[in-house]
Parts: structure tokens; C-alpha cells; sequence
């Protein structure tokens, strides 16, 4: 009798953490969704205020067509980090703690890279570019109040920044959990959230460079 109750108490354990995890999955997929609809607005108003350029003011072409390199490295630092995050995952298969931890330390770097290097490009533009306004004098620094442009643009890529930052955010507890309790089922769980989390961005990102930088300057 007491073995049937505890293998009755076991398959309800097993069926309670399919559940739970069953939720967890629908509820991140509704969060990317929310996501996918906020920033298909951004993008949306990108386009509208892309045009709202005033005389003497900046374009596109003037801000980013020296600097595309610079923002091409930045792009294959975040595609880099998808691949290490994907040995990441693999790795997580085999039950590798170690590995697992390695990996996400590599894509933390590589996100990390990004973050840093799109601050440094908000900092430049925001206070150090140079332009000749249509008076003739010389302006520092194109931010956001500079025309519609611009606002649309820092919403944009500042709003994926964000994300970018809290995603490096939960990948540190994420190390530590995993260093702390190993691969049990709700570390795996937030793993596959957080890779999902990782790739959208990654997705998002690609758009960005399209439309923002390379429609920009072409």
C-alpha cells in the first residue's frame, strides 16, 4: 500500500513539474509576443518620423556613413553571442555544468561588447558629433531633441539596448543558480526561456541594422 501511494505521489510530482513548465513556456511566448508588437511600433514610427528631418539638421546618411563598420562589428558581437548561447544550450543536454557556465560567460562577453559599444555610439552622437546647422554655426552633439529623426531613432535602438542589458542581467543569476543548484529542471527552464529571450533580440537587432543603418545610408 505504501509503495502504491508513494508511486501515486511521484507521478503527481512528475505531472505538476510538466505543468509548471508547460506555463512557463505559454507565458514567455505571450511576453514575446507583447515584445513583438512594442517593437513593431518603434519600428513603425521610425518609419513615419525618418523623414522628419528639419533643415540643417542631420540625416541618416551624414550619421552613420563613416561609422557603418563600426556598427557592423557591433551586429556580428550579437550574432557571435546567439551561436555561443546555442553551445550553451547543447551543452545543457549533456548535462555539462561546466560547460554550460563557460559558454554563458563567452555570450555574456559578447553582449557585453555590444552594450558598450552602442553606449559609446549614443555618447559620440549625443555629445561629441559636429554639424552645421542651416544658420552656419557649428553644433555639438545630435541627441534626441535634434528633430523627429533622431527621436525615433534613440527610442528605437535604446529600447533594444534595454533589453539587451536585462537579458546579460538575468544571465549572471542564471550562472549562479546554475553553479549553485546545477541543471535541475527549473535552471533548464529558464535556460530555454532566457536562449528564446536571447535569439528574439538577435532577430530584432537584424531588423534594426536593415532599416536603421543600412536603408539609412544607402
Amino acid at each position: 500500500m505504501a509503495e502504491v501511494l508513494h508511486h501515486d505521489n511521484h507521478g503527481h510530482d512528475g505531472h505538476h513539474e510538466h505543468d509548471d513548465t508547460d506555463l512557463t513556456v505559454f507565458g514567455f511566448w505571450t511576453y514575446l509576443m507583447s515584445d513583438l508588437i512594442l517593437f513593431g511600433s518603434l519600428f513603425i514610427a521610425f518609419a513615419v518620423l525618418s523623414s522628419h528631418i528639419p533643415p540643417g539638421t542631420p540625416s541618416a546618411k551624414d550619421l552613420f556613413g563613416d561609422s557603418l563598420g563600426f556598427v557592423l562589428t557591433e551586429t556580428f558581437a550579437l550574432l557571435i553571442s546567439s551561436v555561443t548561447f546555442g553551445f550553451a544550450v547543447l551543452a545543457s543536454y549533456k548535462k555539462n555544468v561546466n560547460q554550460v557556465i563557460a559558454w554563458l560567460f563567452v555570450t555574456f562577453l559578447f553582449g557585453a561588447t555590444f552594450i558598450g559599444m552602442e553606449i559609446y555610439e549614443f555618447h559620440h552622437l549625443a555629445f561629441h558629433y559636429e554639424y552645421v546647422n542651416s544658420l552656419g554655426e557649428t553644433i555639438h552633439g545630435a541627441g534626441p531633441t535634434t528633430s523627429a529623426f533622431l527621436s525615433a531613432y534613440f527610442t528605437l535602438v535604446g529600447t533594444h539596448g534595454i533589453h539587451v542589458t536585462s537579458g546579460l542581467v538575468w544571465m549572471i543569476v542564471l550562472m549562479v543558480q546554475i553553479k549553485k543548484y546545477g541543471l535541475t529542471l527549473p535552471n533548464m527552464r529558464r535556460l530555454a526561456c532566457l536562449s528564446l529571450f536571447w535569439h528574439f533580440l538577435d532577430i530584432v537587432w537584424i531588423c534594426v541594422f536593415s532599416v536603421v543603418y543600412l536603408m539609412g545610408v544607402l
